[in-house]
């Protein structure tokens, strides 16, 4: 290898400048000639001289310069070696196959010998493997594609950095001790383990002691207490707040009681695991309390916000998360952590909400919205049923009651559901332009336009979400559990989680919106319709409000026989439930779970609805799912009496609904919907959500 030693770049030409010069040197004494041959014959002798000087200068040079550099390389090689050995960061070489080529001493250390000796990256780290090895394509830092990974091996949190050569790229041809280790090599991955234990660890530490602030509901407080004289209520609320003291002094916080029913607490965050594990078991303890024989059950809703940049903008979270838990219908917990959302309880019947406080100032509101709009928008969600169309019509009523134009929108092609009420109000000409197509209204609506939403609160499930950012005055009424993705900057909502259905909360404003605006005969029976099938002929989800709200409606004209035969059910529909029932699998000895063919007559997810209530006349079963495909989507209707909360199952399947009733839209084939759905029905199982 020796001999093969060359000097070149600018070393050799250093080294040739004397012999450069000859040809100068020649010319000139070529011209001491014409001056005299003496001159010539001196300038010869000396040019002569001087070649022989700078020849034997230039190899004497030469291989004392070639002698100092090898001298040099070797020295700086050995160095160089020494240093990589003792890196103070682990650092190893491996093939695309993960085996261990080479690797120093601070690598050796951080594996024991026993590891060591399997000479695998992937047996010694089992989350590197072959796929975090780095393509061409990953992303490149100093001209070499590079991935990262974070892992933990032994006590240690280490950052794995892997960085790839193509040999074919390098020059080796100088070095013997490389060309024999990766000879029969294309690539090779240098591979770096960053200790980030401490940082790690001082992460988590910033993080427990991070602040979490709360608010603290009781539920409906006067109506709670209203049985109880003053002595048992002074027992009772004593009792909660012992729970609750000794829950927030279990997570080492405070609390301070902003109102009589209202409580703010703060406490660290690594206590809200313990939360976590328990699944806010306060929630229990709390309902739990009674008082004598008495059977008045108090319940409490939790709102917390964590991970914001202020504690201002924290306590904005548990607002947002108590005005959540609220809206779903209480006795449950709310987490907002920036755009996540997360929901512990919820599982308990809802107590009849008696009082019509509430509807009366939401009816003046209304009332007054529509005085100074321009125009009344009207709509329901996608996928249109009677009870949304039921509100609607009422909506429009009490709009045209007091002389301002109002129109419903309606996807022609979506009321397969509605089309027998539907068709006797296109056959009427004193309705004759009460409706509006999604597109007709996103091309005419103004700034100053009412827009009234009924029957949903979620803006990705109505006739048209394109309007909500046409117009800043937007009503919401709804029955129906809140979830994260509600419509926002609403000028009045009204979300009623108790009541019945959007119908029963429509003919409510009736009564007290103002003197004089009653429901015509034809409204009065679509709305009494709305109210009976999402009752399921009054037999779910009803209170003292809903027959309240049909007798209203039966004084002002609704025909019940009418009604019914305006519903009755095709033949062919009749026998399609009849076979989805019969074809039912008893899924874990408690659950229902049938489909409704594909290519059926009519709206498969109606069908659903009502082959779910059918199926929960079958003894021992708790919840029934019904699948069906409606415009390539999967629609699965849910329903359950008391023992399971059937709108929790639907949240995590991206639905919602409520305790008994609920439903959702998936975008797969029925069979993985089928399987997505016994996943999630395993799993709540396993963590205890279900019994």
């Amino acid at each position: 290898m020796e001999d093969n030693k060359k000097v070149s770049g600018a070393l050799k030409t250093h080294l040739l400048w004397p012999l450069i010069l000859t040809p100068f040197l020649v010319i000139m004494t070529l011209q001491l000639y014409y001056v005299g041959v003496t001159a010539g014959i001196v300038g010869s002798v000396y040019l002569g001289v001087y070649i022989i000087i700078a020849l034997i200068l230039y190899n004497f040079n030469k291989s004392s310069i070639m002698s100092n550099m090898i001298n040099y390389a070797q020295g700086y090689n050995t160095a160089q070696k020494h240093l990589i050995y003792t890196m103070d960061i682990p650092y190893a070489h491996i093939d695309s196959e993960c085996n261990i080529i080479w690797s120093n001493d601070k690598f050796k250390t951080l594996v024991d010998s026993e590891l060591y000796n399997l000479t695998n990256m992937t047996a010694i780290f089992p989350d590197v493997t072959s796929n975090l090895l780095p393509e061409h394509s990953d992303n490149i830092s100093d001209g070499l594609p590079v991935t990262e990974k974070h892992i933990v091996f032994n006590d240690y949190f280490l950052k794995v950095i892997i960085k790839r050569l193509d040999l074919h790229e390098l020059d080796f041809a100088e070095d013997e001790e490389n060309l024999s280790l990766f000879r029969g090599s294309d690539v090779l991955f240098s591979v770096y383990l960053y200790d980030e234990t401490e940082l790690v660890n001082a992460i988590t530490r910033l993080n427990d002691q991070d602040i979490v602030m709360g608010l603290l509901y009781i539920d409906n407080y006067e109506d709670s207490l209203a049985n109880c004289d003053e002595m048992q209520r002074s027992l009772l609320m004593a009792l909660v707040e012992r729970e609750i003291s000794k829950y927030i002094q279990a997570l080492d916080g405070i609390y301070r009681k902003l109102e009589k029913d209202r409580y703010f607490i703060i406490f660290q965050h690594k206590y809200l695991e313990n939360a976590h594990k328990d699944k806010f078991a306060i929630l229990d303890a709390v309902r739990n309390v009674t008082v004598g024989n008495d059977d008045t059950h108090v319940t409490i809703s939790i709102g917390l916000g964590i991970h914001a940049d202020s504690y201002i903008k924290r306590y904005e979270y548990a607002r947002t998360a108590i005005d959540l838990a609220l809206g779903r219908g209480g006795d449950q917990a709310v987490i907002k952590d920036g755009e996540n959302i997360f929901y512990y309880g919820g599982n308990s019947v809802q107590k009849d909400n008696n009082t019509r406080v509430r509807a009366r100032v939401k009816a003046h509101a209304l009332h007054e919205l529509m005085l100074t709009a321009g125009q009344v928008y009207i709509m329901g969600h996608s996928n249109c049923d009677i009870d949304s169309f039921g509100a609607s019509v009422g909506i429009y009523r009490i709009a045209r009651s007091i002389e301002r134009k109002a129109r419903i929108i309606i996807d022609p092609e979506d009321i397969s559901s509605i089309k027998p009420m539907y068709s006797k109000y296109t056959a009427s000409s004193y309705y004759d332009g009460f409706s509006i197509t999604p597109d007709e209204a996103e091309a005419h609506i103004t700034p100053d336009t009412l827009l009234v939403v009924v029957d949903v609160n979620r803006a990705s499930l109505t006739q048209c979400p394109a309007l909500f950012g046409k117009t800043k005055n937007i009503v919401v009424i709804d029955h129906h559990r809140q979830t994260d993705d509600r419509i926002l900057n609403q000028t009045l909502s009204y979300i009623e989680p108790f009541a019945s259905s959007a119908s029963e909360m429509v003919t409510e404003f009736f009564q007290y919106i103002g003197d004089g605006i009653r429901p015509r005969p034809l409204e009065a029976d679509t709305l009494y319709a709305g109210i009976m099938v999402d009752t399921n002929n009054f037999s779910v989800q009803t209170n003292v409000r809903s027959f309240e709200a049909v007798a209203y409606l039966k004084r002002n004209g609704a025909d019940i026989t009418r009604v019914r035969k305006t519903f009755r059910s095709e033949p062919s529909e009749y026998m399609l439930r009849a076979h989805a029932v019969s074809n039912a699998e008893i899924y874990r000895d408690s659950f229902a779970i049938t489909r409704i063919p594909t290519g059926s007559t009519g709206n498969p997810s109606v069908i659903g609805a009502k082959v779910a209530n059918s199926l929960l006349d079958m003894e021992n079963i708790k919840a029934s799912f019904v699948l069906s495909e409606h415009k390539s989507r999967i629609h699965i209707n849910a329903r359950s009496i008391d023992e399971v909360n059937v709108q929790i199952i639907m949240e995590k399947l991206g639905g919602g609904g409520h305790l008994s009733v609920a439903a959702t839209q998936l975008d797969c084939p029925m069979e993985v919907a089928v399987e997505q759905l016994k996943n999630v029905l395993d799993k709540m199982i396993e963590e205890g959500d279900l019994l």
